[in-house]
């Protein structure tokens, strides 16, 4: 992480600014679009953001890390560990926990919405589908939606946190829903689907379809439906979470659009690909995610010389080095 923005945050502390870090490095390389439209926020709101997807990729790593020495009964224990050490605000020798705790504790971010976001990483497990859509929503709850709303008091809002939060969970689950329509392929390969059963059965879809499919590298018309269907679903809530774009603070706002854009985007390559999602993988190109960004920047330094530093208002931002609420004005 750089150094301007940990200054920026506040963090001074050696060993807090080192696990600052080790979440910037693994959202820089496993979430490039999410670590693009990161660049966008104000350089004081940027370690908090990447500590959350360092606690979200740490849980990841555990479930999905290739191991074959590895039985669901470690992983489980590992989950546990984390779970155990974040309830008890002991990071350990944890890379990432120590960051992650100063976030949740200087944003007040509610301990529930972890705690969601484990019990769904759990359900990785043991389930490997669903059979209707209140079954994923459970899970979609958890492991996307809880984490919209955990940016919130980072973002900031002009109106109550509580106003914007279905929206922020809303982006977060269209976000979700696209990773599942670009990733069939791959979740197959780990025993997964993450489309509801009664849905794809609906076009004649079952998981034997699915890897005959997967076996080929080509896509079933049957499937094309599905997975037509299934994209129509989720643009439908990207459509409904941009609503609550307004109701964060302008500094905020043009991180957000940006990121909506460019996951939409994933949906658009995925219907140009005619839903061909076995064997290849659905991207944005770099030219175009540096035309959007660019866009985004413009409207950011713009937003934060009007904005000033901080953008609740009424409210001075927290003191992330001692986790203590500001003052009001």
């Amino acid at each position: 992480m750089t150094r301007a923005e940990l200054d920026a945050a506040g963090i001074t502390e050696p060993g807090l600014r080192e696990s600052y870090s080790r979440c910037r490095e693994l959202n820089a390389a496993h979430g490039k679009t999410f670590f693009l439209a990161t660049r966008l926020l104000a350089p004081d709101q940027r370690p908090a953001v990447h500590a959350l997807y360092g606690f979200a990729r740490r849980a990841d790593d555990i479930l999905d890390e290739f191991d074959p020495a590895l039985t669901a009964a470690d992983r489980a224990s590992r989950l546990d560990t984390l779970a155990w050490q974040f309830s008890s605000a002991d990071a350990g020798g944890d890379p990432v926990l120590a960051a992650v705790l100063h976030t949740a504790r200087a944003y007040r971010i509610p301990g529930d919405l972890f705690d969601a976001f484990l019990t769904s990483m759990r359900m990785d497990l043991t389930i490997t589908d669903y059979p209707d859509r209140a079954a994923l929503d459970t899970y979609v709850y958890g492991s996307a939606e809880v984490i919209g709303m955990q940016l919130l008091p980072i973002l900031g809002t002009v109106e109550s946190v509580e106003a914007a939060a279905p929206y922020a969970a809303a982006l977060g689950k269209a976000f979700q829903l696209t990773n599942f329509l670009r990733d069939v392929d791959e979740d197959l390969a780990r025993d997964r689907v993450y489309l509801p059963v009664d849905e794809l059965a609906a076009h004649g879809v079952d998981r034997e379809l699915l890897l005959w499919c997967r076996s080929r590298g080509q896509v079933d018309p049957k499937v094309r439906a599905a997975l037509a269907e299934q994209l129509a679903i989720t643009r439908g809530i990207y459509a409904h979470a941009r609503h609550g774009t307004e109701l964060l603070a302008p500094r905020s706002r043009p991180c957000v659009d940006t990121a909506a854009v460019l996951y939409g985007e994933i949906l658009d390559r995925i219907e140009a690909a005619d839903f061909e999602v076995f064997g290849r993988r659905a991207r944005v190109g770099t030219g175009r995610r540096l035309r959007v960004g660019t866009a985004g920047f413009v409207r950011a330094w713009r937003a934060r010389r009007v904005d000033g530093p901080h953008a609740v208002p009424g409210v001075r931002a927290p003191s992330i080095e001692t986790g203590e609420p500001g003052e009001r004005r």
